[in-house]
């Protein structure tokens, strides 16, 4: 693993070094597989073929055998959910979201939401903030240089590349600005644009119009990492082997449907039968259902059925599916949604998900703050709604009991129907209401 301090060494010329390092690494490796698992493309169950061993236990491919490869939708429906729970509403500042977010720009929570679906699949996701605007950078296009004394992140390599038939690019960030590299292939990229700063200063004048009057920089490097947990690792690290095995199962299931002979025949004293008479009774049998028996001879004709043990996969399935909602500390819908739940028992089925939630609360709240300090905002403090499932007439006659305790804009933002965005429109609709009230009194 190469360090900002092996950079600062040896410079450019490590950049092929940083990248084919970096692609080698345990956390770009989990990574692509994560990528794989969240197009529902499971490695795992992809690249299986049955087997057979010879008599001297050499393992020989059975390509007579029916191979399914059914792959489930765990990892992608999982994330998403942890993911929209928390920020399927957006997030909001209190009374200064309005001035926060018209600097963050308009597209902010589209794109916090993109950078922390990557940190949660990769296990971490690099936001690269360009003076308005949030880019979200996988691990699988950046590689990141850390202090080797503070573990701070100071500089980073983000490469990427069509196909083959088309050049590479990289680009190096660094703290006092950036600079890009291009070639053939990423072991031969040479200074395609000098080091320039991150921010550029344009001056206006009726004669030129435009016109770039310099460059200037963050005073630290603009891109902040964003860690899925405290554990520092991708979600797919222990759930990827339930999911396996859940896929597994299922694509055996399949299998021995297509491959499990239904019906089948023994037949006694044929000794003396040609395998081309053996394959022409076995094709009356199964294409007409009859055949004559030499009884005289004593042969005979006994069929039998194969049951493929429905019920024992069908209950171990059901004990996979739950574990692993109960392992990524998911909401399984299923639980809540068979019959009206009180607001009591939705609360306890989320609590689970409400302790995973916190830990990736703690993530975000910590991105954010970087973020804006980056954009020159001080004492932000971020808010989020959660977006769970609810009885609402529950808990909105709760809130409206206690309305006599509370101001409009708790009660607002309590109703489980009420947007966190709506609330500030809602809240200046009624006073324009009672205005034109008092105007008319």
């Amino acid at each position: 693993m190469l360090t900002f301090q092996d950079f600062e060494r040896g410079g450019a010329a490590l950049i092929p070094r940083i990248i084919s390092e970096h692609q080698a690494s345990e956390l770009y490796q989990t990574a692509l597989a994560a990528d794989e698992y969240d197009r529902q493309k499971n490695t795992t169950i992809y690249n299986y073929v049955q087997t057979l061993f010879s008599l001297t236990g050499a393992a020989l491919v059975d390509y007579t055998a029916t191979n399914n490869r059914i792959a489930s939708n765990f990892f992608h429906r999982l994330n998403t959910q942890r993911c929209e729970y928390l920020l399927g509403n957006g997030v909001t500042f209190g009374k200064a979201t309005d001035a926060v977010k018209a600097r963050l720009g308009v597209r902010f929570d589209t794109d916090l939401k993109r950078c922390a679906y990557k940190a949660l699949i990769h296990g971490v996701a690099f936001g690269f903030w360009d003076y308005n605007r949030l880019y979200t950078f996988p691990v699988t296009e950046f590689a990141p240089l850390w202090d080797e004394n503070t573990g701070a992140l100071r500089a980073g390599v983000r490469y990427w590349r069509i196909d083959a038939d088309h050049p590479a690019t990289v680009c190096l960030y660094e703290e006092d600005g950036f600079t890009l590299f291009r070639g053939k292939d990423f072991s031969s990229v040479t200074v395609y644009q000098e080091k320039r700063g991150y921010k550029e200063l344009v001056r206006f004048n009726r004669a030129d119009g435009e016109t770039v009057a310099g460059y200037e920089n963050y005073g630290s490097l603009p891109i902040v990492p964003f860690w899925g947990s405290d554990l520092h690792q991708s979600t797919l690290v222990g759930l990827r082997n339930a999911i396996d095995s859940f896929d597994l199962i299922q694509s055996g299931f399949a299998n021995d449907l297509s491959d499990c002979t239904q019906v089948y025949w023994l037949l006694e004293n044929y000794n003396g039968m040609s395998d081309d008479d053996v394959k022409r009774l076995r094709d009356r049998l199964r294409f007409a259902h009859i055949a004559s028996v030499d009884t005289m001879q004593g042969g005979s004709i006994k069929p039998y059925t194969v049951e493929i043990p429905f019920e024992a996969r069908k209950a171990y399935l059901e004990h996979i599916r739950n574990g692993i909602y109960e392992a990524f500390g998911a909401l399984d819908v299923s639980g809540i949604s068979s019959a009206a739940r009180t607001a009591t028992e939705i609360n306890s089925a989320y609590q689970p998900m409400d302790e995973e939630a916190d830990d990736f609360e703690y993530q975000c709240i910590e991105f954010i703050g970087q973020v804006c300090k980056l954009a020159g905002i001080k004492d932000a403090v971020p808010v989020f709604k959660r977006n769970r499932v609810s009885n609402m007439t529950e808990q909105t006659e709760m809130i409206l009991s206690a309305a006599e305790y509370l101001d409009r804009q708790t009660i607002l933002k309590k109703l489980p129907f009420v947007a966190v965005d709506e609330v500030v429109e809602i809240l200046k609709a009624k006073d324009r209401e009672e205005g034109a009230r008092l105007k008319e009194a």
